[in-house]
């Protein structure tokens, strides 16, 4: 393969232009193709056909390829290579012709470019142009492609123009590649079938399949070969492979030396192998080994029907009923059997189709009788599945012969999905070189785009994003999240019209066809002073806001330079370029050099700790790291808080490389002015808050060799987030293992506290068990998961523990002993173990769940929760905590920011956010990735600045309700109205309240300042043309330990009856509880919403008394709910507390409390999963008492602690005013207190 090929190109227009294809172009693919690319003309429905003939001008005028195309195809690819007799040949001109007919064949016209090829070789002399262009050299292929445009518009007249010429650089590529895109699909037990994607290479003469059984070790260096007897094959049906086995697949090519054309050629004769495609693993396993027989007298499921259906879960509902309980065989469990279909079309074009089952294990039901549901989950997006329900027995305990009941069906669709990541857009980069005026930049580039998969749905449009950087620097591998840039829509295509290649920066505009949008995107000229980056989304509209953003490419400008005359003096300024350049690095050097040897010369022996010389910096930072890491605790009184550190130290330390040190010009905020700052920093749409972020240092002038090093590459969850080395965890390296000691972890510095967190990535399964071995060698005691497993259908991080037993993961044995699953977060305790050695510690696994999939959390309350909660159980003489999400540096430099900073709180009156990050920058690269996440540390500080410490011991409460009863400085107000008057600091914006707002529903709001906010509003099934049926004034609710534990609602007005019932029906609902009577103080409170004597219907359900029981405080109906539908039924228990005054609150809380824990009792024993249903007359003060309570009791029994103030603050963000009066605030302290006065242990003298 030659290193470069020069091509000149003459250009020749024809007379007769109304039906030319323009602007034909070389575009070099890669180092054996070249594409041609051209535009159709305006009138392109009149175009019939598009002709592209391929002549090789000489003796012969041979034809190598002639081509035709309908109206859409806009591109066409030609091989380079000198040994291939039908592709071009070196030393010649080649004819390209571009031809359109019309729709009758008449007016055919066409145009003409004649390209000539020439070979040239790197080291060859004569072209000394190419050797002073290093950065184009380096580990690329020139191609030059000189263009000359010679012009005929008229017969007559000719217009000759001086050539163009271009610099198109090819990336270098192994001349016999492997086939890529190589996946395995099973046909059934003994049979797969291979795709691959063809190699582009002239002389590929056949495809060869390599298998070989994973589970046969004797065999693992020895493959079974197959090629399919068509050689252009991409796609192979390999049999006879064994049953429940898994095979290793690999797929080559095979290139011939000869004429592959020639009908006397035999495959696998004067040829050789190509290089071998990664190993696919085919898993070859039956369905089942049972034999199935099915018995009609069998009792069967029926009714069998879905509801929340989502793009990969979906909620079963049936009823099974033992309909003859005299047959000698009775079901023993019911199984769920299904089977989907997945058509869509792949990211080149290629309709598809991939079957879905349980294959993994069928899913069991325990054969109870009645009404049921089961949850399916792991289903996959857009696809058409079957459903199967059937009972099962076993003829006997030890037989394989399994028998069924006849299966109840349904067929369903799962909802759409975000569409699958989209390829990165391609960059020609192409330098051109002008014939006259001063040098200039170009102002737009090539690129070509790549369609994304409709896997997960169709996916309606495309959008050319754009993001402008003002200051080139080294930043291409900052996430595209973390980057604050000025950002606009370059183009906006459908599905249809993407193009292939998009020239970004020519100046047109495209429009939206969304009819609720009408927008214009112009295509505006690149900035010579701009570094670009380009973003394309697929969106689905099908489903609101359904996007995935490609990687990001940076397009750099490259500049024009002036063309010389001719070739002699253009080659002449090059040899001058080329020795001035040299010069000037040779000059560069010895200056270099000289300064490095007076500063060695002048340096002192022992250099004073605060003026550290930079060239000694390396050296400092490698010593103090590779240290033991033992945490070290600085006192309050030293001056070595690791921020005041790093601005008191002048700008030659390794702290402040860069020029300037916008840390000084960001000094800690006093905690009195905190707020005002914030407000400051959020006007005009958070512009200075955009300011600052991007002013915070990146710190990337730190090395990180270590996570470049080949054996470490595959330690990194993601390529651009390294460890630095000089804050990286060491670990004890293995003896023989290269990069044993390396792991995608960095020591972060706490408040006063160096070496308190290990911030890192969440592990892959190649690197558990040295995450496990620097849990033991750090002496860690707390792991801080901030992220899901899953997120948005992606994998953000690998389970490392056990879910139950005792895993081993390297040298360390790891079991679970303790599970606590809560609202918003959970935790693991752990004992891990060194195998062989009695030594055993306790680890704690803490995993906050309630942050969003996409941006931020929208309240920090239940965040600032978690955050005291680890503070709480991570021992004092513990080793640091280790904190991870996904990458490692956005949510877990939020957590560690703000646990640092409330440590700084306790024994200091100001807040230094920006120092802090700018601190962790340089000890971890991209920490706290995103402006919107810098902007919810400085929320989150403030509510914990407003809201103070209200947290207490189970034991102390006593104390502490005395102190809040006292007023204050012998004023009137007391601490417990402060801090009731505390909660009303947030207002809630309209916007929160569009549908409550909606005209078609404010009639259903029994108090026009009591709606539900839109993100926690309980949706109901919408009804076909009625506005707003999907709407009930009522709200999801946390609990302790479940989320969407229970629903606030209101006493349901006339109007709204039916929908209460219905809202019961569709979430499930099986306990209400009503804290109000139907009248008080001669005013309706409410509703009688349920039947007394004989069963009522409301809308489609019918509701029958089954029977109603009088206790002490309280009135409990049981009601059967009939869907008139289908005949379902269910059974609702109502809880009426009788004992709550028309005003004020009881006098004492022990009657309440029992009430609760009745509701409760009952909740557990029902086994059911919904929601219990919490109602007043407006949905707020009472029904936030007993929520409040119902919280704080839950937690005092699981952590022995009281948080009254923060429980009321997280549940007015689910809905507003609940607990709606001081009297109601003080009502559950003193309640919380009686609860505690029944256990001795907790109440203080």
């Amino acid at each position: 393969m030659p290193d470069q090929y020069e091509v000149f190109s003459l250009v020749e227009f024809c007379s007769s232009r109304q039906l030319i294809p323009s602007n034909l172009t070389a575009y070099v693919v890669n180092a054996h193709t070249l594409s041609l690319t051209w535009d159709l003309p305006s009138n392109v429905n009149a175009i019939d056909r598009v002709y592209i003939v391929a002549t090789e001008l000489g003796p012969k005028n041979r034809t190598i390829q002639s081509q035709s195309f309908d109206n859409s195809i806009k591109k066409l690819d030609f091989q380079i290579n000198p040994n291939d007799p039908h592709s071009i040949h070196p030393n010649q001109t080649v004819l390209f012709s571009a031809l359109c007919s019309d729709r009758n064949g008449q007016n055919s016209s066409k145009i003409e470019y004649q390209f000539y090829v020439n070979i040239i070789n790197s080291d060859n002399n004569t072209k000394p142009s190419i050797i002073l262009m290093p950065h184009f050299m380096f580990q690329h292929i020139l191609l030059l492609i000189f263009l000359f445009f010679f012009i005929n518009p008229h017969p007559t007249l000719n217009t000759t123009l001086r050539p163009n010429i271009y610099y198109a650089q090819v990336p270098r590529s192994s001349p016999y590649p492997a086939p890529r895109d190589v996946r395995v699909v099973r046909i059934n037990d003994t049979t797969v079938q291979v795709f691959w994607s063809p190699v582009y290479h002239p002389t590929v003469a056949r495809y060869i399949i390599h298998y070989n059984d994973k589970a046969d070790h004797k065999a693992e260096n020895k493959w079974s070969l197959y090629s399919p007897s068509n050689p252009g094959s991409t796609s192979a049906i390999i049999s006879g492979l064994k049953p429940d086995a898994m095979y290793n697949v690999r797929v080559s090519a095979e290139f011939s030396s000869a004429n592959i054309h020639d009908p006397h050629y035999v495959p696998g004769t004067s040829s050789r192998e190509g290089e071998l495609s990664e190993i696919q693993v085919a898993d070859i396993y039956r369905r089942s080994k049972d034999i199935i027989h099915y018995d009609d007298h069998l009792s069967r499921p029926y009714n069998l029907t879905y509801v929340d259906l989502t793009s990969n879960s979906v909620k079963l509902l049936f009823f099974f009923n033992e309909t003859n309980p005299d047959h000698r065989r009775h079901i023993q469990k019911l199984e769920v059997h299904y089977e989907g279909i997945q058509n869509y079309v792949d990211g080149l074009g290629t309709t598809r189709s991939t079957s879905h089952h349980n294959l993994a294990g069928l899913i069991s039901i325990p054969a109870t009788q009645g009404s049921r549901e089961w949850l399916v989950t792991g289903l996959v997006p857009n696809t058409q599945y079957t459903f199967n329900l059937t009972g099962t027995i076993s003829s006997s305990e030890q037989s394989s012969i399994k028998i069924y009941s006849r299966p109840a069906t349904i067929r369903l669709s799962t909802d759409y999905d975000a569409p699958p990541y989209v390829d990165r857009p391609e960059q020609d980069r192409r330098i051109l070189l002008q014939t006259s005026g001063r040098p200039t930049q170009a102002s737009k580039v090539n690129l070509r785009l790549h369609r994304a998969s409709t896997k997960n749905g169709p996916i309606d449009r495309y959008y050319v994003v754009v993001h402008l950087i003002e200051h080139i620097s080294y930043q291409q591998y900052v996430p595209q999240e973390g980057r604050k840039e000025c950002c606009y829509t370059a183009a906006v295509f459908n599905e249809s019209q993407l193009p292939d290649v998009f020239v970004l920066g020519d100046g047109k505009e495209t429009r939206d066809w969304d009819p609720f949008h009408h927008r214009v995107y112009n295509n505006s000229p690149l900035s010579s002073v701009c570094k670009v980056k380009l973003v394309s989304w697929g969106f689905n509209r099908k489903k609101e806001n359904l996007t995935t953003s490609s990687a990001t490419i940076d397009v750099n400008l490259l500049p024009k330079i002036v063309q010389p005359q001719n070739q002699d003096t253009f080659n002449s300024l090059l040899w001058i370029f080329g020795i001035i350049v040299l010069i000037f690095l040779i000059l560069l050097i010895v200056i270099i050099f000289i300064l490095k040897y007076n500063r060695t010369k002048k340096k002192p022996l022992t250099p004073p700790p605060e003026c550290v010389p930079f060239d000694l910096t390396p050296k400092v930072l490698t010593m103090e790291m590779q240290m033991p890491m033992i945490p070290t605790t600085i006192s309050p009184a030293s001056s070595n808080e690791p921020v005041e550190f790093r601005r008191t130290q002048p700008s030659n330390t390794y702290h402040t490389i860069t020029k300037e040190v916008p840390v000084n010009t960001h000094p800690p905020i006093h905690i009195d002015e905190f707020g005002e700052h914030l407000e400051r920093l959020k006007a005009a749409d958070n512009y200075k808050f955009s300011q600052e972020y991007e002013s915070i240092d990146p710190g990337q002038q730190f090395s990180w060799e270590n996570s470049k090093f080949e054996y470490n590459k595959p330690k990194n969850r993601y390529a651009n987030v390294i460890a630095y080395d000089h804050s990286r965890v060491i670990l004890h390296a293995i003896d023989g293992i290269a990069g044993s000691d390396y792991i995608n972890a960095n020591y972060l510095d706490g408040y006063r506290k160096q070496n308190a967190y290990i911030a890192t990535q969440g592990p892959l399964p190649n690197t558990f068990a040295d995450f496990w071995r620097m849990i033991w060698e750090t002496n860690s005691a707390c792991i801080v998961m901030m992220t899901k497993l899953e997120e948005r259908n992606r994998l953000k991080c690998d389970q490392y523990w056990p879910s139950r037993g005792t895993e081993v993961y390297g040298s360390i044995q790891v079991t679970l002993t303790d599970f606590i699953e809560l609202s918003s977060y959970s935790i693991r305790t752990f004992t891990i173990a060194w195998t062989g050695h009695p030594e055993k510690r306790e680890v704690r696994h803490c995993q906050f769940t309630a942050w969003p999939d996409h941006g931020i959390l929208e309240h920090a309350t239940s965040f600032l929760m978690f955050v005291r909660r680890v503070k709480v159980l991570n021992p004092v003489d513990a080793g640091p905590i280790v904190v991870h999400c996904s990458a490692g540096v956005g949510r877990t430099g939020c957590f560690i920011v703000v646990d640092a900073l409330l440590e700084r709180l306790k024994l200091e009156k100001t807040i230094d956010i920006y120092g802090h990050v700018t601190l962790l920058r340089a000890q971890r690269n991209y920490i706290v990735q995103t402006e919107e996440q810098y902007i919810f540390i400085y929320e989150a500080i403030n509510e914990a600045i407003q809201s103070g410490q209200t947290e207490v011991p189970a034991r102390n409460l006593l104390t502490h309700l005395q102190r809040l009863l006292q007023p204050i400085n012998d004023s009137s107000l007391t601490d417990m109205e402060l801090e009731f008057k505390r909660l009303a600091n947030v207002k809630a914006q309209p916007s929160k309240f569009l549908s409550a707002n909606n005209p078609a529903n404010k009639f259903k709001n029994r108090l026009v300042n009591i709606l539900p906010y839109e993100n926690t509003r309980v949706c109901l099934s919408p009804v076909r043309g009625v506005e707003g049926s999907d709407y009930i004034n009522a709200s999801y609710i946390d609990g302790y330990r479940f989320k969407n534990g229970y629903i606030a609602t209101q006493g349901p007005l006339t109007e709204t009856v039916d929908d209460f019932w219905r809202m019961v029906w569709e979430h499930n609902v099986t306990i209400i509880v009503m804290l109000t009577k139907l009248k008080e103080m001669g005013r309706e409170k409410c509703t009688q919403y349920w039947p007394t004597d004989r069963s009522a219907r409301y809308g489609y359900f019918v509701v029958d008394p089954v029977g109603a029981y009088n206790m002490p405080q309280y009135l409990l109906s049981e009601f059967k709910v009939t869907d008139s539908r289908d005949g379902q039924s269910r059974t609702v228990r109502h809880f009426l507390y009788t004992e709550w005054p028309e005003q004020g609150v009881p006098k004492v809380g022990e009657g309440f409390i029992d009430f609760i824990g009745q509701v409760h009792k009952t909740k557990e024993g029902f086994g059911q999963e919904g929601p219990i249903v919490v109602h007043c007359s407006a949905g707020a003060g009472r029904t936030g008492v007993f929520l409040t309570l119902s919280v704080v009791l839950e937690r005092i029994r699981y952590e022995g602690v009281v948080d009254v103030f923060q429980t009321v603050k997280l549940l007015r963000t689910q809905r507003p005013a609940l607990v709606q009066t001081e009297d109601q605030y003080q009502f559950c302290y003193r309640s919380a207190l009686e609860y505690l006065g029944s256990f001795d242990n907790f109440v203080s003298s």
